[in-house]
Formats: C-alpha cells, sequence, structure tokens
C-alpha cells in the first residue's frame, strides 16, 4: 500500500512538471511587446480557471496594470507622512 501511495505521488509531481510553461516572458518583455500582451491576455481571460495563475498570464497582467497606471498624467507623486504632521491637530 506504501508504495502504491508513493507511486501516485511521484506520479503527480511528474505530470504537474510536464504542464510547466515552457517559454516564459518577463513583465518588461511584455511591456515591449503589445500585440503579443493583448494577444496572451485574451488566451488568459478566455480560459482564466485554467491559466489565470501561469507565469505568462501572471506576467501579461502585471506588465498591463504597469502601462496602465504609469500612463496616467496629472498624478503628483505623494510625499509620506512625518510624524510631526500625524501628530499635529
Amino acid at each position: 500500500m506504501k508504495k502504491f501511495a508513493v507511486l501516485i505521488v511521484v506520479t503527480s509531481f511528474i505530470a504537474a512538471g510536464c504542464e510547466k510553461e515552457k517559454d516564459v516572458k518577463t513583465v518588461e518583455w511584455f511591456k515591449e511587446h503589445e500585440k503579443e500582451r493583448r494577444e496572451m491576455l485574451a488566451k488568459c481571460n478566455d480560459n482564466p480557471g485554467e491559466l489565470i495563475a501561469t507565469p505568462n498570464c501572471f506576467n501579461a497582467n502585471r506588465a498591463e496594470s504597469s502601462m496602465t497606471w504609469s500612463s496616467r498624467s496629472g498624478m503628483r507623486p505623494v510625499k509620506p507622512l512625518t510624524s510631526e504632521e500625524i501628530n499635529k491637530k
């Protein structure tokens, strides 16, 4: 029985390893390649149950968010509050 359980665990790890993406792109790569980023996002959104947690979907989403927030104009940087400013009444 123990051998059977070990066999199942080992087979599960092997099967999980086979499903890994072979060509994982970085966030920076997705920022530089808009067409591929949009294609990946469409693919990820089409089947989020299986793909949303894959490295390429995660990196494409991160690149899209970064591109969206960095392109907003008119936003001024906010400086952190100091303890004196917090304690002022």
